[in-house]
This record gives C-alpha cells, structure tokens and sequence, in this order.
C-alpha cells in the first residue's frame, strides 16, 4: 500500500515538475496535456486523477512550485548580503541558461508574457510571486542600512531588470546581457549602501 501510494506521489510531482519545464521552454501555451504526459511519462487516466481541475490546475501548481523554489533560491542567496546575493542568482540563470541551451527561462514570467487566458486565470498568482521576491531583496537591503522607500524601488529595479536580462540572453543565445545587468545593479547598490554605513 506504501509503495502505491509513494508511486502516485511520485507520479503527480513528475507531472508538475514537467510543467515547470514545459512552461520554461515554451510558455504556458505549451502546457498541454499531451506534452505534461509525453515529458513526465505518466499514464493518461493520470491527469484527471491528481488534477480534477484538469490544465489550469496543473499550472497553477507548476507556478507555486516554482514560486517557492526561486523563493527559497533568493532568500539564500542574499544571505550574505544583496551583493553577493546577486552573484549568486546570476549563477543560478547562468546554469540555468547554458544547460537547457538558451531554451529555458523563467516560469512566472512565461505564464504572464503569453497572454490570453493563462495570465488571465493566473495573474494574482504572478504578482502575489514577484511581490515576495521583491520584498525578500528590500528586506535584506534594509538590514544594510538602505532606507525602505529606496530599497523598495531597488528591489523592484533588481527582480524587473534580471527578468529581463533571462529573456535578452535567450534571444541572444549568450550571457552578455545578464552579466551586464548585474554589473550595473552592483554599482547601484554598492554605493546605496555605502551611505549607510
């Protein structure tokens, strides 16, 4: 009994793990349920089983995933401090990148950049996402010494202009854009600390 039940788990987390995936390379337009079975190799009576609300389900839980993965991924890269945290997530995009050959991006964004009714159905979700990110850099760019109101505005500028890059390094096949960003969001940083200290 154990071992069925250990076997579903298994089942559901590799169709949600398929999703993420799939919305990485291709979009929320390119979760369907076909791609979720052919990727995760789970059978079709499968979908209806763990996911009674069908697609809209499986993407919703694909976006909470990745939600609290990069969430946890933040919060442990600025341990150390916003500078260093920005090292670090440049790492995690870069690997990211280069292994899936410029063909992965990020999930949240996906679901919001395709438009229709995936953004619609999944909106607050995507904003509800990026407000924890951003509000996990103002805290740790308070804890410097950075003035909320301003450490606000740099989270903000911090999650939009490495979204961004994520994109341009994907149309461009290389990580140009992204070390570039980070380049300037250290000189905007450091100094905003600085004053602080």
């Amino acid at each position: 009994m154990a071992a069925a039940q250990a076997s579903r788990v298994k089942t559901r987390d590799r169709m949600v793990f398929s999703a993420i995936e799939l919305m990485r390379e291709r979009g929320s337009a390119g979760v369907t349920i076909d791609a979720i079975l052919t990727r995760s190799e789970a059978p079709r009576g499968s979908v209806y089983y763990h996911f009674p609300a069908g697609r809209n389900q499986i993407i919703a839980e694909a976006l909470e995933g990745s939600s609290k993965a990069i969430s946890a991924l933040i919060e442990s890269a600025i341990a150390d401090g916003p500078i260093e945290g920005l090292r670090r997530i440049r790492a995690f995009w870069a690997q990211i990148l280069q292994a899936s050959d410029y063909q992965a991006g990020c999930p949240v964004v996906a679901v919001i950049a395709g438009g229709g009714e995936d953004e619609q159905q999944h909106a607050q979700i995507v904003a509800d996402t990026f407000q924890v990110w951003q509000e996990a850099l103002l805290e740790a760019l308070v804890a410097e010494g950075v003035a909320r109101v301003r450490a606000q505005s740099l989270a903000t500028m911090i999650i939009s202009s490495i979204e961004g890059a994520v994109i341009v390094c994907r149309a461009e096949r290389g990580l140009t854009p992204l070390d570039s960003v980070i380049a300037e969001l250290e000189q905007l940083i450091a100094p905003a600390i600085a004053q602080t200290n």
